[in-house]
């Protein structure tokens, strides 16, 4: 009889990984896109009143990415409705910056607003933009917040130190998390590292923030994504880690085995094989549990469920130099 351990007031197979998978994985395939598209992959997630949103990365049939929409009520079914929620901007400056399609948005809720940051692509490659909207409805730019190369950008859901924050990662070929801070959301600086993949390990060729920090009593949680290339290829796996709640530049814990990787079918075979990569995550009910949506082979959308108290259980040792 397999192993169980305790989530909230359920129980679940002890698996080889800390986030469980749902055993009806994948909840999303391109067969159940409303429109014409070649994969979907790298949902961002966030609640809205009852309802469970997830904000779809789609490859049109162009090449380009755009944002669907789905919504659901329990997490694991959802309906995609019928036509793109957000595409490539026709209107400056934005068209621009975005003439290659819109990337793995991350949506962050500050005072009933939400922001969605992505990635903007161009032939001067990609940048961070910022959008927001009140009800996924109506969805309104705010303008290009970085220079290139910067990806994977994560808004904190609370000012620090009176400013808003965001995890980054700049200059993609380096592949290290920083934070940047800003008055406005559009101007900004004061950028430090945050952490470097650790050499020979999981992580050690690339690492980037995955789902917008959550607030925990031990310090903001940050699952990300780390990669190491093998003679078959990179492998993408998450990984978690504890920030200090006051400067997020420091780095409290870390765990240094990753959360989830790729194991089943849908994650090792697809449009980029071995891949999972995290856009969002969502608290459910009022016992600590949390659904982690991840892209999976960059095909299909994914969801697993864990505890926070996990989670930060696995940050169990000080960071060593990457």
């Amino acid at each position: 009889m397999a192993a169980m351990r305790r989530v909230g007031i359920e129980y679940r197979p002890l698996g080889r990984d800390i986030v469980h998978r749902w055993e009806g994985n994948p909840i999303i395939t391109v067969e159940d896109i409303p429109f014409r598209c070649n994969s979907v992959f790298n949902a961002a997630a966030a609640m809205y009143g009852d309802e469970y949103i997830l904000l779809l990365r789609v490859e049109d049939l162009g090449g380009r990415s755009v944002f669907a929409l789905a919504r659901g009520y329990d997490g694991f079914h959802f309906n995609v409705e019928p036509t793109p929620a957000m595409e490539p901007s026709d209107v400056e400056p934005f068209q621009t910056y975005e003439r290659r399609g819109i990337e793995d948005p991350r949506i962050t809720e500050i005072d009933g607003v939400y922001y969605i940051m992505y990635t903007a692509y161009s032939q001067y490659g990609p940048c961070l933009a910022l959008a927001k909207t009140p009800d996924f409805k109506t969805f309104t730019r705010i303008g290009i917040i970085s220079e290139p190369e910067n990806k994977d950008g994560a808004l904190f859901p609370k000012k620090i130190g009176g400013r808003y924050a965001r995890l980054d990662r700049p200059h993609a070929g380096l592949g290290n998390i920083w934070v940047s801070y800003s008055e406005d959301l559009k101007m900004w600086g004061d950028s430090q590292v945050v952490m470097t993949g650790i050499g020979g390990r999981w992580d050690c060729d690339r690492i980037g923030a995955s789902t917008p920090p959550i607030e925990t009593p031990e310090g903001w949680l940050e699952i990300y994504h780390g990669v190491k290339c093998t003679s078959g290829g990179p492998v993408y796996r998450l990984g978690v880690a504890l920030l200090d709640l006051e400067d997020p530049s420091k780095v409290i814990k870390r765990s240094m085995t990753p959360i989830l990787s790729p194991r089943e079918y849908y994650e090792r075979i697809g449009d980029v094989g071995n891949v999972v990569f995290s856009c969002g995550a969502i608290p459910s009910g009022h016992n600590g549990n949390l659904m982690v949506y991840y892209g999976a082979g960059d095909t299909c959308i994914c969801v697993g469920t864990t505890t926070i108290d996990e989670l930060v259980s696995r940050c169990m040792e000080a960071c060593p130099e990457g």
